[in-house]
């Protein structure tokens, strides 16, 4: 199924995965004079991300925003500076990685990271500041070289690291993740609870790929795993970054051959089967709570439940 198909079958799109408008130009990040060039733009915007957060704003019209600057007004960094790509309409986009986020002045900007923000922006400052986020958290947990353990310095703006030591070079990384809704014979849906998760949170199962494995014996690995359910069919519908820190999820239905729970307690806390009636019950009653908006998880459900799904208190 595609992921057009599959937004219109849950009634919303997926978080993060929108168009972004956003041509990141990969051919012009080793090129130093443009990137000079693009920088000194009067057009061109620039936004401040520390920690994962980025200053966000709500506009007159009703609308929320990335609070950027032109280059000229933003703040000094002398190496952090990661060119992010250019719009439909030539301006330039740049993020700074910095210790910590500007003050504004007018004291109405507000930080977010992309779990408030990417519910509220538009695609294309979402787009922007996913690919921000995930630069940052590879910058910061990357500063060394694995090969031979010396520091590395930043090239093709922010998408490089480069080790003056030994010549390697490493890109930013991203750990594929398995994230499914599995359902059986009777098209009931199976949920579970991490055990660091609070009383009555449920959403699907996931979990990371491991080397030398298919992502659908990923799947099957993974169910069987946490819960001892084996898996037959899996579907493929849509994926998701996730850059928390450095994931993309993969999102699957897949279908059950065995019904029989057994929770690893390590991971997952507690499984339940669901069907559509106990699951609107549930959260209508506040016995369940919703996964995260922002996560594919909800899209997953919203596909087997056929519309969006309930909230607390809703009455249907």
């Amino acid at each position: 199924m595609s992921t057009n198909s599959y937004a219109d079958a849950a009634g919303r799109p997926i978080s993060l995965t929108a168009p972004s408008g956003i041509d990141r130009e990969a051919h012009n990040r080793l090129d130093e004079a443009w990137l000079a060039a693009a920088w000194s733009h009067p057009t061109t915007r620039v936004f401040v991300v520390s920690g994962g957060q980025a200053l966000i704003d709500d506009t007159p019209d009703g609308r929320t925003e990335l609070v950027m600057t032109p280059a000229f007004e933003a703040p000094v960094t002398e190496t952090h500076r990661y060119f992010l790509g250019t719009d439909e309409d030539g301006v330039r986009y740049f993020a700074l990685q910095k210790d910590a986020l500007p003050g504004r002045m007018d004291q109405s900007a507000r930080p977010a990271g992309l779990r408030e923000a990417g519910l509220l922006l538009s695609p294309r400052d979402a787009g922007l500041l996913v690919h921000a986020v995930a630069l940052e958290n590879w910058q910061r947990l990357h500063r060394f070289c694995s090969r031979c353990g010396e520091r590395t310095v930043i090239a093709a703006a922010g998408h490089i690291r480069r080790c003056q030591a030994c010549g390697a070079e490493h890109y930013p990384r991203t750990d594929p993740a398995v994230i499914m809704l599995v359902t059986d014979d009777e098209d009931r849906a199976l949920l579970g609870r991490q055990v660091h998760w609070p009383e009555g949170r449920f959403s699907t199962l996931a979990g990371f790929v491991e080397p030398g494995e298919s992502i659908e014996q990923s799947v099957r690995r993974e169910v069987r795993e946490e819960v001892g359910v084996d898996v037959g069919d899996v579907e493929y519908v849509a994926s998701q970054p996730w850059p928390f820190p450095s994931s993309l999820m993969l999102g699957f239905m897949a279908r059950a051959t065995s019904s029989q729970i057994d929770v690893d307690g390590e991971e997952i806390h507690e499984a339940r089967w669901f069907s559509r009636e106990e699951l609107r019950a549930a959260f209508e009653s506040g016995e369940v709570l919703p996964p995260f908006g922002i996560s594919i998880a909800a899209r997953l459900m919203e596909l087997w439940y056929g519309k969006p799904l309930p909230k607390p208190g809703d009455v249907v």
